[in-house]
């Protein structure tokens, strides 16, 4: 396996890191000071005016859509090997990978169209999500059952003639809250009476259907994270045409993994980027204090640390490096254990690392004056989205103890005769 970038990520990663040092970082305040001022004007659900100002500046620069890999749509997206360190740069502030086209959940909803939808629907939706215009959502975890395990899912998805009825409730449905969110998938069941994974499908539903309700938006750790928002939805009786349905019925958990897996992946991209930031930040923080006599970062205990975070960021690095290269080269299904664990592995490294910044800058750690409190929030909500630790952890050990059974049994299988 060669990690070395091509020459033209080279280009494209000098261009990121121009406009990330531009127009990302110096606008980071002012992001959350629009948001603040509408929402002290009684509406925090509106679009930013930065965002909307930085997209065509991205565009122009050629990094848009750079997430989307073998699409004659979107012919500017990368592998997944090439685009990991354009990821990871993304991930160091917030609010950028939406300037370039590349934030959840649109990129998972935009991989997803592109490889399950009919042309109709591509045109009707993937375009003008590939072009910025309009904003998406998927809606698949429920309040009422543990959707760590998918099956558990209640919403009813039921053939009416021509149409298909929707009706259920669902939370965690990140981008609801955004008033340009203009599309939804939603995942239910077409048949409790099918096998287990084959109860499952997908549609896609226009988010101004009748029966469609906003419940509230979720909070975490306090934030709204308005106007993206993770909302909780009612749908009541919501009918949409059955070719809408993606694939077939019975397909939703053929269509779920193969969307989670590059969204996993994607959402580690970005972790490591959060942690190098968040390291970088907390050396500077250590190196610009004196406590009793020295500055801070003469003191062992953050050799300690801080030696500790390169190491972990580096594995994390290289075994997203290798998860990707293997989803190029064999397949999401082949490289299933690695997307497992780089899924458990980075979101925990950059939880442990932002919070060693936290502890370096003190009081300010915790404080909105550093985006470290926020970049928390983040990562420790990513040990749950898009299948909880424990649940990938389960499945690492299934498939390494099924590695060890068979060659066990290649051992221990007794050689006969036949009579």
């Amino acid at each position: 396996m060669h990690f070395d970038y091509t020459d033209k990520v080279k280009g494209l990663r000098e261009r990121l890191l121009a406009f990330m040092d531009e127009h990302i970082y110096p606008n980071e305040s002012r992001f959350f000071a629009e948001i603040a001022a509408n929402r002290a004007k009684g509406n925090a659900w509106l679009p930013t005016t930065l965002i909307e100002e930085l997209k065509p500046k991205a565009r122009a620069a050629g990094l848009w859509n750079l997430f989307l890999p073998q699409s004659k749509r979107a012919p500017e997206g990368l592998s997944n090997l090439e685009y990991a360190p354009m990821c990871e740069i993304m991930g160091r502030a917030p609010f950028a990978a939406e300037v370039f086209n590349c934030s959840a959940p649109d990129t998972g909803n935009m991989e997803t169209l592109e490889r399950y939808a009919s042309e109709a629907i591509k045109d009707q939706w993937l375009e003008p999500l590939l072009k910025g215009e309009i904003r998406s959502a998927f809606l698949m975890t429920e309040p009422e059952v543990a959707s760590s395990d998918a099956t558990n899912i209640q919403c009813r998805i039921e053939r009416d003639g021509d149409d298909y009825v929707i009706n259920g409730r669902k939370w965690w449905s990140s981008g609801a809250g955004d008033p340009r969110c203009a599309v939804y998938i939603v995942m239910g069941k077409t048949d409790p009476e099918a096998p287990r994974h084959s109860q499952q499908s997908m549609i896609v539903v226009p988010a101004n259907t009748p029966g469609i309700k906003i419940l509230r938006p979720l909070s975490v750790f306090g934030y709204d994270d308005a106007p993206h928002g993770h909302m909780e939805v009612l749908l009541e009786n919501v009918r949409v045409p059955a070719s809408n349905l993606l694939l077939g019925e019975g397909r939703g958990f053929e269509i779920a993994q193969g969307r989670l897996g590059p969204g996993r992946i994607h959402h580690c991209m970005r972790s490591i980027g959060a942690a190098e930031r968040a390291l970088e930040l907390m050396c500077q923080r250590l190196n610009s204090r004196v406590a009793f006599g020295k500055p801070i970062s003469a003191q062992s205990v953050w050799h300690e640390r801080i030696a500790d975070a390169r190491c972990r960021i580096e594995m994390a690095r290289l075994l997203t490096l290798k998860a990707a290269y293997m989803m190029d080269t064999v397949g999401n299904k082949v490289a299933k254990a690695e997307i497992a664990m780089i899924k458990v592995v980075a979101p925990n490294m950059a939880c442990d690392i932002i919070d060693m910044a936290i502890q370096a800058h003190g009081g300010g750690g915790v404080s909105d004056d550093f985006p470290l409190a926020y970049s928390y929030a983040n990562q420790r909500t990513l040990r749950l989205a898009d299948g909880p630790d424990e649940v990938h952890r389960q499945a690492i050990a299934k498939l390494e103890l099924a590695r060890h059974m068979a060659v066990k049994s290649d051992v221990d299988m007794p050689v006969t005769r036949g009579c």
